[in-house]
């Protein structure tokens, strides 16, 4: 039986949803970075918010019209480049959640250690980030239930002090102290906006994801777009006024080199250590319960893989509480090498290295999936004016993903190049499965 309109989610909660969906752990530790830059970084997130709208609508038309849904972003590029695509879509994704699981880690460590007063070296961090992503892992063996609980509970503990400070930072906010910090490291005007491009785009990662909910709403051709665009705007203006009003609470030079900003802003907004050490003890957790998440969630982005035939039979062995335990390990090792193979002497650069490889990767899906955009749409009939628009804004959301991977620096665009040929290379020895090779020679 059809769903009834009276049980669907109306528009207003589907926007709801996609904003919170996006208002994860990626942002507590954009202040830091983004005071590298200064205040004036506040332009990124107008390139970063405008790019990040063109794609949320990509997306949208992508998840309206399409009939291959079963395999996320690979089952739109294979539209426009065939299994290859998917393939390819699914395994930069894949392993770009991997890379973002350290960061996370690396972030949850940066708060813990300043909540309890620890001074960590490089080799400390990198073996407590290991130790984290080890018990996130083993947690998610007995089944995703009790992880889907606590990560529902744990994401107010960035949201609710984000919002908090984006209303109530403003009866602290010094223009002064904000002016002062416009450009304090002399940037040239084009770096300085384009180093800020691949953090704030961090923070936007998983978008894609609301055009899933589409069977869940009321008019869903018309309500789908309204809600992600909508969702898309509340997350850019939540984030966008938190950042920028603890740059006129903290100085500059205090927030560059901090590791846990969102405790320093609130422990100078109320001149009080306690109040900072319980937004730290907050993200904390929210950042150990959005890990335990992702965990589940790369496994299962890997069986749904391995069960299509692009990955190895392994990731889709299941234990008898229907958690993937092969594949977790699997990707549990991979994580303790990354945290090995990343480590730095300073936290925000681990931190940062992490995030402009996991981006990278992460917007190959992306701009295979924005050149889909108008074939899948010719093939669901839709030829029409609004058809021909979404056509020109997946082309820009295409051409801002590109300026956005140039944006993460040579060193991580090597490292996402090779990453992407070895999927090539990876493909070759699997394509035979997917492709008829015509008649057999004689």
């Amino acid at each position: 039986m059809a769903e009834s309109s009276s049980q669907k989610m109306t528009v207003t909660q589907l926007t709801i949803i996609t904003a919170v969906n996006m208002m994860g752990s990626g942002i507590i530790m954009l202040p830091s970075k983004l005071a590298q830059v200064g205040t004036e970084s506040v332009l990124s997130w107008l390139v970063t918010l405008g790019g990040a709208l063109c794609l949320s609508y990509g997306f949208a038309r992508c998840g309206m019209f399409s009939e291959n849904t079963s395999n996320g972003m690979g089952g739109y590029a294979e539209y426009a480049f065939g299994k290859n695509g998917n393939f390819m879509a699914n395994f930069t994704y894949a392993l770009s959640l991997v890379i973002a699981n350290v960061a996370i880690g690396v972030s949850a460590v940066g708060y813990g250690a300043v909540c309890l007063g620890i001074e960590l070296n490089a080799v400390q961090t990198s073996l407590a980030t290991m130790a984290l992503v080890v018990i996130t892992t083993l947690a998610n063996f007995w089944g995703p239930s009790i992880t889907g609980k606590i990560g529902s509970v744990t994401v107010w503990g960035v949201i609710i002090p984000v919002v908090l400070i984006s209303v109530v930072g403003w009866f602290f906010f010094s223009g002064h102290k904000y002016a002062a910090a416009w450009n304090p490291h002399n940037m040239s005007f084009g770096k300085a906006i384009g180093s800020s491009i691949p953090i704030t785009l961090w923070a936007f990662l998983g978008l894609e994801s609301a055009a899933a909910n589409g069977d869940a709403v009321e008019n869903p051709q018309k309500n789908v777009p309204i809600a992600i665009l909508s969702g898309t705007i509340v997350a850019g203006i939540i984030y966008i006024a938190s950042t920028n009003v603890m740059a006129g609470i903290v100085d500059n030079k205090d927030l560059v080199t901090s590791t846990a900003p969102f405790g320093l802003a609130f422990a100078t907004m109320f001149h009080s250590a306690m109040a900072g050490k319980i937004v730290m003890a907050l993200m904390t957790l929210a950042c150990i319960g959005s890990l335990l998440g992702w965990q589940f969630t790369v496994a299962e982005v890997f069986r749904s893989s391995a069960n299509a035939g692009y990955f190895p039979a392994v990731f889709k062995k299941l234990n008898k509480h229907d958690a993937p335990v092969a594949g977790m390990t699997i990707l549990m090792i991979v994580q303790l090498i990354l945290s090995l193979m990343t480590m730095s002497p300073n936290l925000n650069e681990q931190f940062n290295q992490l995030v402009n490889i996991a981006v990278i990767t992460n917007l190959v899906p992306y701009v295979l999936c924005m050149a889909a955009v108008k074939i899948i749409q010719i093939r669901a009939g839709q030829t029409d004016s609004k058809a021909k628009t979404a056509n020109a804004i997946a082309f820009v959301a295409g051409l801002y993903s590109l300026y956005s991977m140039y944006a993460c620096g040579a060193e991580s665009m090597l490292i996402g190049a090779i990453i992407a040929f070895f999927g090539w290379t990876v493909w070759g020895f699997i394509a035979h499965n997917f492709m008829p090779l015509g008649k057999e020679s004689k």
